[in-house]
């Protein structure tokens, strides 16, 4: 607890000093140190309770006292790696194989998000024998080179787009080029995968995979339309490639309706591989890759053998039971859809007074608020945006933005958040935007006229 006496600005000169500049933390201008977290609170040094609505990590609550319960006791018995026999990595993947469709039987273990979906780029480019991939345009699938190279998100500002990496339009129908009036987006959208992979075909490439977040996250709260990823699987399988779906930030029943998100896109839709972390460990180091007999009978054709020396530890896999027995108990799936569709009405209450709020969209926990500077270019409220994040910090709500122009309000809260919570985040900000509107009438109150 040393640190936790250490004066705060000694602790922030400290970071200066010893980490890199690259690694930002939260409100860089005035910096909030967090000591402790329950629930849907975090709190800092001065004991100030804070509303998350951000930490997607801390999925059933933060220090959850059964998850955390479950690693203490087996930390007290053992933690080794996963190469000796023990119930429960097999118990693990059992539970998780009963909340997947039937084809989705073998499990792979890892650390990290990241890993997850490293090695489901290696078993695509196994099993087809292919290298290329295809993605979404601002997509973000991790931070290891293999996936700043699919991340178009993180690659536009560094090295550029590889030649085996084709970018596909985000199926957004709010800003995309399909929009809300068109007759039938998921199929236009759908076109467009087909197009960059002919495309692609036309130039000697061969795609190994498609790449996509079930609901687009650091795009911007985007949700696909109905139909979308059916129509892009035959488009991908047609070109002999696998369709990888990227769960890591939506999936353990955040949606309401279904478990995974993927399962938004109808029963008739099944990824060949699915890719999860984050929330599985609600802050524990744990992820997963789920895929079919195919495509891992081909992976364990080369004779390599796969080995994450942590991956699949007992303490891991006694976490990610425990979140899931949290989920069951809690009913926090069904909690989602209660609270998540609450909030969202509240918001479209929100939309119809306020003009910078564009758009609400969202199902569950997975919302997001798109403010625009004009109703008609739909220009982003970047700077709009940020202000709003700032001044809610103020009333220890902590709220954050994603999208390409930074001006989508993203909420991602812990699966606990209430209908209280949202009641009261929803009142601030309806304050603090009525604020910023009366501030803007009396500037323009104050212009010369011409």
């Amino acid at each position: 607890m040393a640190g936790a006496q250490r004066a705060k600005a000694d602790t922030l000169a400290l970071r200066r000093r010893l980490l890199s500049s690259s690694c930002k933390l939260f409100y860089p201008e005035a910096p909030v140190r967090i000591v402790r977290g329950q629930g849907q609170y975090l709190y800092d040094e001065q004991g100030a309770q804070y509303l998350d609505c951000i930490g997607n990590v801390a999925h059933v609550g933060h220090c959850h006292p059964l998850v955390v319960q479950a690693a203490h006791e087996q930390n007290q018995m053992l933690n080794t790696n996963s190469r000796y026999l023990h119930d429960n990595i097999v118990d693990y993947a059992q539970r998780l194989s009963e909340t997947l469709p039937e084809k989705l039987c073998v499990f792979y273990f890892l650390n990290s998000g990241s890993e997850a979906n490293d090695l489901a780029l290696r078993l695509a480019r196994q099993y087809t024998g292919h290298q290329d991939v295809v993605v979404l345009d601002h997509a973000y699938h991790g931070h290891l080179s293999s996936l700043i190279d699919i991340s178009p998100y993180k690659f536009r500002d560094l090295d550029g787009q590889k030649e085996w990496v084709h970018v596909a339009p985000l199926p957004d129908t709010y800003r995309g080029p399909y929009r809300e009036d068109h007759s039938n987006p998921a199929v236009a959208y759908a076109n467009e995968v087909s197009r960059v992979v002919s495309s692609a075909q036309e130039k000697g490439r061969k795609i190994a995979a498609f790449f996509a977040e079930s609901l687009p996250s650091v795009a911007g709260q985007i949700l696909p339309p109905v139909g979308y990823f059916s129509l892009v699987a035959q488009h991908i399988r047609r070109a002999g490639a696998v369709f990888v779906a990227d769960e890591i930030q939506v999936g353990f029943g955040r949606v309401g309706k279904h478990f995974w998100a993927f399962q938004l896109q109808g029963e008739d839709f099944v990824p060949d591989i699915v890719t999860m972390g984050k929330s599985i460990g609600n802050g524990h180091p744990v992820a997963c890759v789920a895929t079919t007999q195919a495509v891992s009978r081909a992976f364990e054709a080369t004779g390599v053998e796969y080995f994450n020396t942590f991956g699949g530890n007992p303490v891991s896999c006694a976490v990610g039971l425990a979140v899931l027995e949290v989920l069951e108990k809690e009913q926090l799936q069904a909690h989602a859809t209660c609270v998540g569709s609450f909030l969202m009405e509240l918001l479209q209450q929100q939309k119809k007074k306020h003009p910078i709020i564009g758009d609400v969209r969202g199902i569950g926990l997975f919302i997001g608020v798109d403010l625009v500077k004009d109703a008609a270019t739909r220009t982003p409220a970047t700077e709009e945006a940020d202000y709003l994040v700032s001044r809610l910090k103020e009333d220890y709500i902590l709220l954050s933005t994603d999208g390409p122009g930074r001006n989508v309000l993203k909420f991602k809260p812990p699966m606990c958040f209430s209908r209280d919570n949202a009641q009261h985040v929803v009142a601030r900000l309806d304050t603090i935007l009525t604020g910023m509107e009366e501030t803007l009438r009396s500037c323009e109150t104050l212009r010369p006229q011409a």
